[in-house]
Order: C-alpha cells, then structure tokens, then sequence
C-alpha cells in the first residue's frame, strides 16, 4: 500500500547550517496496517509524512502507493489517494464556507470534475448520515460556517474529511496535540472508531507515548532522521512506555534526557 525505499532528505546542503533529516528510511505499510511515529522534535517524523504528501521530494529514493511510483508525481496529484490530517485544528477545512460546502469539496477529491451541483438531496442526506457518526451533532448545523467551530469540532470534521474518499494511506500528523485533553480524547477515540470501520491504511505521528502504545498494530520510533525501531503487532501488545524508553537506550547507548521530556507521556 505505502512503500519508501531508501529514502533521503538534506536541507541546507554544503553549509554551516546543513541538516540530515532522513537518513536511507524504509518503511512498507501493508493494506490496513495502523502504525504509529514516535520520536522527538526534530527526529525527521513531519519531513517523512510532507514526503510522502509529496510537499517535499526526497533527495534521493523513491516512494510507492499502491505500487505506483509516486516520487515525482505532484502533491495536487497525489492528493487524490492521500487524506491527510494537520496538527492545527484551523489548516484541515475552509473557515469561510460551511460544514456542508467543506464536505462537499472532500467528496470530490478524487473525482471528476462537472457542471452538477455541489449538493443534491442524495449527497446532503449522506453527508447528515456521516456527520452523526461524530455525535457532536453537526448534522443539525451544516449551514453553519466552519470558522465557528470550536477546535475539536473542527478536527472532527477534518478526520471525517480526510476519511470520506478512502485513501490509499490516511496521514495523521500530531492532530490531537493542539487540543484539550477531552478533546483530544474525544478525537482519539474517533481515529480509532474511523479507522476502524473503513479499514484505512493510517500513519499516524504522535509524541504521546501512551497514544502510541494504545492505537495501532505497528510502531515506529525515529531519531536524528532514522527508524531506530520497529515494533510489530505481537511484541506491541506487551510493549509499556518504560520498556520503549529501556528500549531507545540500548539502542543509542545514551541516557534520555531532552528526549525523555520531549516524548509526552
């Protein structure tokens, strides 16, 4: 479904400020895989998710969704297999149009363009029918304009959005650590729910230690640009956060520090 081969990323090259952000990344994601990122800040995890939106291009490697090379296929292009979900509850939807209108403009994401309506009756009653699902009860406000939306709203609306097409891969990155933690409870249990049910491929960056443990049946750990771990579904099952920290010491041979504050627990 997602493979990255060898994948590498340098900013800043050949000066004093250069940058190693992915360092020879391999990742396969199988259909229905849930894995989820952990690393901390600056471990590579956002440039990995913008490479494979195709907001960036790797240096050198290459990056296949559903065995098609998309390395060099433009993000607008690839979009239409890539839904995608942003830390910011305000960067997934379009404040000035309505929950309806935002809704319609995720439905035709991977469609073809024509001179029908946005939203017939038929549509409407499928949009009402997935909002209630969230039971926030949007499906009672859908001429309301986004922008009036408190921030877990509208990072429910945003999940519901990048879902409605099932992607090729749903990318999730850090979208619960801008919230509350009841929103971001509630939001969480909405993944998991979505997930789910539509049997999504899903990456999903977090640095809540504990979400990690708890959503998926894969996970991943980064650092300095590199897969430092990969954890499967069997040995993820018994995995705690202090085995994963006993874990990244062995690996790196260092004591965490910043690292351990870094990784929210």
């Amino acid at each position: 479904m997602l493979k990255l081969d060898q994948i590498n990323k340098t900013f800043n090259e050949a000066t004093p400020d250069e940058k190693v952000a992915l360092d020879q990344i391999n990742l396969h994601l199988h259909p229905g895989d849930f894995v989820t990122v952990i690393g901390s800040n600056g471990a590579g995890k956002s440039t990995m998710m913008n490479m494979i939106s195709g907001a960036l291009t790797p240096d050198f490697g290459n990056i296949y969704l559903d065995g098609k090379d998309v390395t060099r296929l433009a993000e607008f292009k690839r979009s239409k297999m890539i839904g995608r979900v942003f830390q910011d509850p305000m960067a997934g939807t379009a404040p000035t149009m309505t929950i309806e209108e935002n809704l319609a403009m995720a439905y035709s994401r991977n469609k073809r363009r024509s001179l029908h309506r946005g939203v017939d009756k038929k549509r409407k009653e499928l949009f009402r029918t997935s909002l209630e699902t969230l039971h926030l009860n949007l499906e009672n406000r859908m001429s309301a304009k986004v922008g009036l939306l408190s921030g877990g709203e509208r990072q429910a609306l945003s999940l519901l959005m990048a879902t409605f097409t099932q992607p090729s891969i749903l990318l999730l990155d850090e979208h619960t650590a801008a919230l509350d933690p009841s929103r971001a409870e509630l939001i969480t249990d909405l993944t998991k729910r979505l997930v789910e049910h539509e049997r999504l491929t899903t990456l999903m960056v977090t640095h809540n230690m504990q979400q990690a443990l708890d959503l998926g049946n894969r996970l991943i750990m980064m650092d300095k640009g590199q897969i430092i771990l990969e954890v499967e579904e069997e040995e993820k099952q018994g995995l705690t956060i202090a085995k994963l920290m006993d874990e990244f010491q062995r690996i790196r041979g260092e004591q965490l520090t910043s690292d351990a504050a870094l990784l929210s627990v």
